[in-house]
């Protein structure tokens, strides 16, 4: 973990509690998630007991505890998308990428999610990968696209 990102964040915030939540925000945007080495810097840099940087970040779903892969594949399981097929779409994610939900491929290309809600009920069953929504999924379309996903890393790999 690069120490320099860290300090930076921390920076004049020594002794203020009150800026936990923003400080997570600035490491997670930073290192991608937030790392066990970073919440006891923050700890004693803030001045906030660990147990409470611990319970912060594991309460909040925005924060992520473990790194994703470079593609994080969101299923929306809500009530919308869930009897609309939600949960062939995750099978079929599981299946391809041979990972479960909150793992991430050996290569680290690919992460799979699932959540209670995406927010856009019409459109159902939502995926949506790294925050762009993909609508009325189905296993082939979402098979399609994580094969389109693959395909493109392969060309920027023997482009560069």
């Amino acid at each position: 973990m690069d120490l320099s990102k860290l300090e930076s964040i921390l920076k004049g915030r020594s002794s203020q509690p009150q800026q936990l939540i923003e400080v997570l925000q600035d490491v997670q945007e930073s290192y991608g998630y937030i790392p066990e080495e970073a919440m006891r810097e923050i700890s004693k840099t803030l001045g906030v007991p660990l147990i409470e940087v611990y319970r912060v970040a594991s309460f909040y779903k925005a924060f992520k505890l473990k790194p994703s892969g470079k593609y994080v594949i969101t299923i929306c399981n809500g009530t919308a998308c869930h009897v609309r097929g939600a949960q062939l779409l995750l099978e079929q994610a599981v299946s391809q990428l041979s990972i479960k939900p909150g793992e991430v491929t050996d290569d680290g290309m690919f992460s799979i999610e699932h959540v209670n809600c995406l927010g856009a009920c019409a459109l159902g069953p939502i995926a949506s990968e790294n925050g762009s929504y993909h609508h009325h999924m189905t296993p082939a379309k979402l098979r399609k696209f994580i094969n389109s996903l693959n395909h493109h890393e392969k060309e920027e790999v023997k482009y560069a």
